[in-house]
């Protein structure tokens, strides 16, 4: 069965919908400007999230020490690099911190699947994420690794991207109304995912 992943969580009403309804895993961004948080704020949103639900810390191009300090505080679970970390960047990131990591790569073509890094997965999405938009999932490309596939996933696509052969579907803007986390959808989707209704 596939994951299920929602990101861009940002008030505490946030954490009580997935507490309730148990996705396997929940992004806080640490960059941009609609989702984005600070350390203190995370860090006091952490406080009420059941901890079964597993915390990536979603980052564009952040500095090491802060993604360090993050994981060894047990602040997050996960880190995903959302911007243009190349394999330097994940290399040295390795050496401080023993999480998984996820690479985003933007899809803009068939070239794009030619991207490697060494990490634990990789998150396709459209551009640079954010953005409510899909690409054309048609491209999708068998790869060595587990593969998260996010950009546009909603109510309306989520049993064609179920389809898709990937490990998890990441989930942001398809669970908002008036960009705010909404809690009947977020249960319908991961119901959908779970195959329960």
């Amino acid at each position: 069965m596939k994951k299920i992943k929602i990101c861009g969580l940002k008030r505490r009403e946030d954490i009580e919908y997935v507490n309730k309804y148990q996705p396997d895993y929940i992004g806080f961004v640490f960059a941009g400007k609609k989702r984005k948080l600070t350390y203190d704020q995370v860090v006091d949103l952490k406080k009420y999230l059941t901890s079964s639900i597993q915390v990536v810390g979603v980052f564009v191009n952040e500095d090491i020490s802060f993604v360090e300090k993050l994981v060894k505080e047990h602040v997050i679970d996960l880190v995903q690099l959302h911007g243009q970390e190349d394999q330097k960047y994940i290399q040295a990131l390795k050496e401080k911190v023993d999480v998984s990591i996820i690479k985003a790569i933007q899809i803009k073509n068939e070239d794009s699947f030619n991207e490697h890094y060494d990490v634990d997965y990789y998150l396709y999405d459209h551009g640079t994420g954010g953005t409510g938009e899909s690409f054309d999932w048609s491209m999708l490309k068998e790869v060595d690794k587990p593969v998260f596939l996010a950009g546009g996933i909603n109510l309306l696509n989520i049993d064609d991207a179920l389809k898709k052969n990937v490990y998890a579907l990441d989930v942001s803007s398809g669970v908002e109304t008036d960009g705010f986390k909404d809690e009947k959808k977020i249960k319908k989707i991961v119901r959908r995912v779970r195959n329960e209704g």
